[in-house]
């Protein structure tokens, strides 16, 4: 019987099997990135403030920054696959039920509820990937799940462009709850399922969630991965918006936002990449911190006449290539910092709450400082201060015996 388990756990291990679920994490994130160029159209629609914009901009991850832990419970009784496969279904009914939203208040709430099948979708991913994914392959497989949101935000953010040109949004946002089913017979038919430890191991299970919840490397993880979140989601999820202001039309402007996202996916392929060759995970996270405060800091600190705006463009793309390289150590390193008896799930789990909040925060952050201030310029000073953040908790996590030197 345990040769047959070894035999049936090789057989899951296949290339098929990771493209998959890093395709359901794309698709994941399209629901969150679907919003930022649709912004101006659905602002004018439904009337609201450039604050409440920031709101809904970020309120998709309060389900993560609420149910990480939860949903790494939710996993270890039900098993990830299915948890995976629940997440895409609430994706399905939140963007189906925002289609038809007459208010901005329902809208909200429908955005809330494609954010609890967003952190379903991405806290599964990381363990998944893992479990399939051939050991040959493993770091190059967990590059391309680091870069599924780069990925997201390049074909939500263009294709949402192109389509609402021809398109209601509301259309849009039905035409994506249909595409969001595609993923789900291919998860059946590739990727092997995992075993449940059913609801008479909820106790263990919660005993090995409480062990991981009190491990402090995994919040100072969190943390880091959050100073990274809330630069990122801010400056990327307003550049439709600020290139609107620009002058750019909404097409050119929406197609520049991408491109910018879909370096974030290159930088993360790249970055697993220098993973595999053993290039040290602390070296890299210090990198992409000080390479986004001096990006961030020459793409808003300056005014660029409307010539020299191709430069700017060029300074926030350097911005998100060079950022990837954050979330893609952290999510190599951080299923390895679960304790003795603890959980890697949770441990995913709760760095993503925590991130979550970085993501949440960072639009409403970056609003405030645009509408205090009068405009973008200061944004730097946001992206400055949580990049020197995330540089410092780098240092504490490296003393900590963090196992960097394990990422290769």
């Amino acid at each position: 019987m345990a040769v047959q388990a070894k035999m049936d756990q090789a057989q899951q291990r296949t290339n098929a099997a990771w493209i998959i679920i890093v395709a359901s994490g794309v698709m994941a994130g399209l629901h969150i990135w679907k919003l930022a160029p649709a912004l101006t159209v659905i602002q004018n629609e439904l009337g609201f403030s450039l604050l409440f914009s920031g709101v809904l901009l970020g309120v998709v991850q309060i389900a993560g920054m609420a149910g990480g832990l939860a949903v790494s419970l939710l996993s270890e009784v039900i098993s990830q696959r299915r948890t995976l496969i629940l997440g895409l279904l609430l994706l399905v009914l939140g963007s189906a039920l925002g289609a038809v939203a007459p208010s901005a208040p329902l809208l909200l709430a429908t955005r809330i509820l494609e954010g609890a099948g967003v952190i379903m979708a991405t806290v599964m991913g990381p363990g998944l990937v893992r479990l399939h994914a051939p050991i040959r392959n493993l770091n190059m497989a967990v590059g391309w799940w680091a870069a599924y949101m780069g990925m997201a935000t390049f074909i939500g953010v263009f294709s949402t462009a192109l389509a609402l040109q021809h398109l209601s949004w509301h259309l849009w946002w039905g035409i994506l709850a249909f595409i969001t089913l595609l993923p789900i017979p291919l998860i059946f038919k590739f990727v092997g399922a995992d075993q449940p430890s059913g609801p008479a191991a909820l106790r263990e299970a919660a005993r090995r969630i409480t062990i991981t919840a009190r491990a402090p490397r995994v919040w100072i993880s969190g943390l880091i991965f959050g100073c990274y979140t809330v630069q990122w989601m801010a400056v990327v999820g307003f550049l439709p918006t600020i290139y609107e202001e620009f002058g750019l039309d909404p097409v050119a402007g929406g197609l520049a936002s991408a491109v910018i996202g879909g370096l974030n996916a290159v930088g993360a392929i790249v970055c697993g990449a220098l993973l595999q060759r053993g290039v040290n995970g602390r070296t890299l996270l210090f990198t992409g911190f000080a390479l986004m405060s001096l990006t961030s800091i020459l793409t808003f600190a300056v005014d660029y006449p409307p010539g020299l705006l191709l430069i700017q463009m060029l300074c926030v793309g350097l911005f998100s290539l060079a950022g990837a390289t954050i979330p893609t150590t952290m999510t190599r390193v951080v299923v390895d910092l679960a304790p003795p008896g603890g959980s890697a799930p949770a441990s995913m789990g709760l760095t993503q709450q925590i991130f979550n909040i970085g993501n949440f925060t960072g639009p409403m952050l970056l609003a405030a400082t645009a509408t205090l201030t009068g405009g973008w310029n200061a944004t730097w000073w946001l992206t400055t201060f949580f990049a020197l953040l995330g540089a410092s908790l780098t240092l504490v996590l490296s003393r900590w015996n963090s196992p960097f030197a394990k990422a290769h």
